[in-house]
């Protein structure tokens, strides 16, 4: 997880590169993007969005991170990166 925003330079750079998370989840599972959107109550078509980086709604992408058990991983990531902020801010 913590690889996942380390070359990013803009905000269309995280979209893709959380759309090639998302693809890399769902085929390590076998799942189709049909499956896995009628399993979430998507469309195919959220779903091919979402994994192409095109914007997509960060509900629907949490809801795609519950459902691949990735949410606890996303938020202790977010938890570090908190940790990260405080420190460096103390230094000011």
């Amino acid at each position: 997880m913590e690889d996942l925003f380390l070359h990013v330079n803009k905000p269309s750079d995280i979209r893709t590169q959380i759309g090639e998370f998302v693809k890399l989840m769902r085929s390590s599972k076998g799942i189709s993007q049909h499956d896995l959107a009628s399993e979430l109550n998507l469309s195919r078509l959220t779903i091919q969005k979402i994994e192409s980086g095109k914007n997509f709604n960060i509900d629907t992408l949490l809801l795609i991170f519950q459902y691949f058990d990735v949410l606890n991983s996303l938020s202790n990531f977010i938890s570090e990166q908190e940790v990260e902020f405080k420190e460096i801010k103390s230094f000011y």
